[in-house]
């Protein structure tokens, strides 16, 4: 099941690698990273498959994982060039009363949504 990490560490040089190492090292493949730098630290969303073990990889490395949530993965790959299409997928979530946390694009033209009901989301995106 496609899991989304959230992480926040210091804004500084190599933060970003050693997360990344920690991951690679325990063969875990990031199938999707999203991060923004304010306010001196660093908040990262990493969408992995096996999130025990990406779990216990950043740990060890020192890297508090702040939170763990089931994500919503979209295909993309029909809507990846169209203008308009994160809008309309948006709409259709808030629309139903749900409040996206976090979303960004994965590998393969996914999108990844983790939202405040994941089920009312799915529905209504027709999933």
């Amino acid at each position: 099941m496609a899991t989304d990490l959230t992480v926040r560490m210091q804004d500084r040089p190599g933060e970003l690698a050693r997360l990344g190492e920690a991951l690679g090292a325990a063969g875990v493949n990031i199938e999707g990273v999203c991060g923004v730098a304010a306010g001196g630290e660093g908040v990262i969303h990493v969408l992995v498959e096996d999130a025990a073990t990406a779990r216990a990889a950043l740990e060890s490395a020192g890297i508090a994982v702040e939170s763990q949530s089931d994500a919503i993965v979209l295909d993309l790959s029909a809507d990846a060039a169209t203008p308009g299409a994160l809008g309309r997928i948006a709409r259709a979530v808030a629309d139903a009363g749900v409040n996206v946390v976090a979303a960004y694009v994965a590998t393969n033209n996914r999108g990844v949504m983790v939202t405040s009901d994941n089920a009312k989301a799915r529905a209504a995106l027709g999933m």
